[in-house]
């Protein structure tokens, strides 16, 4: 326990810093924590970062977290980044008859969604944040007290499991708990904060987050147990890896950024 308090003071004071910078310095976090995220899946998968289908996922990982205005403004001027995704499929191909199909087709499919799920759920973190630095801490304090909240009420009075096949330790009484815990959250930003999200309207989205925050959880799981680990990685002891850490993140933001446009 002191080992994961220590480690957890310890990330909160470079993480928050940086998060109430914004601008290069948390862009540079951002892609500092995806690269380590790639590097932990490409690890399950007992694949090297600096191969070629790594360093060809490292490229597109990286152009993929590049904010729109930045990517505009470099040499892809006039492509989409879907474009790039597509030319980062030939390449992955190309490879394959380079090594003599030792990387294969399935390994360009997992390799291409270890691309995707990292990049998307971290560019989305860097636009909440462009977006307004209480947008990010509402999402990112949905996810904490969720998590908490689902451990504490389910270590208290959970008794029926959720899903005993990937996380064993998961109740149902835990997910209620950690959506209401959620929905207080939502209270207190509504009051204390300049969130530009009605009350009602942001309860809902709240409840939607904190549900598909702990399904965030459970698919990190379902991936851990797919290749036989117990942690992503080892980067905070005690907590495992940043993967372990943002896994909730990586549903939450993508799907925030799109209800608060669209709701």
């Amino acid at each position: 326990m002191k080992q994961r308090i220590i480690s957890a003071v310890v990330a909160i004071a470079i993480f928050l810093p940086l998060v109430f910078w914004g601008g290069w310095a948390f862009l540079i976090l951002a892609y500092a924590m995806a690269t380590v995220g790639l590097y932990e899946i490409f690890k399950m998968r007992k694949l090297s970062l600096t191969s070629g289908q790594g360093i060809i996922s490292l490229l597109l990982l990286w152009i993929l977290l590049l904010p729109q205005h930045l990517f505009d403004a470099m040499i892809f001027a006039g492509w989409t980044k879907l474009e790039v995704m597509a030319i980062g499929v030939l390449l992955y191909l190309a490879y394959t008859v380079v090594v003599k199909n030792r990387f294969t087709f399935d390994d360009v499919g997992s390799s291409l969604f270890s691309v995707l799920y990292i990049g998307i759920g971290f560019y989305f973190i860097v636009l909440t944040r462009e977006a307004g630095l209480v947008y990010l801490l509402y999402a990112l304090f949905v996810v904490w007290v969720t998590d908490s909240g689902a451990y504490f009420i389910g270590k208290a009075i959970g008794k029926r499991k959720l899903w005993p096949d990937i996380s064993p330790n998961k109740t149902v009484e835990g997910f209620i708990g950690g959506i209401v815990a959620a929905l207080a959250v939502a209270i207190l930003f509504a009051v204390f904060t300049n969130i530009q999200i009605p009350l009602f309207k942001l309860m809902l989205i709240t409840i939607v987050l904190s549900i598909f925050g702990q399904i965030g959880d459970l698919a990190e799981s379902a991936l851990k147990r797919h290749y036989g680990v117990k942690d992503s990685g080892n980067i905070m002891p005690g907590h495992g890896g940043i993967l372990d850490r943002c896994d909730s993140w990586l549903f939450v933001l993508p799907l925030f950024y799109l209800l608060y446009t669209i709701i």
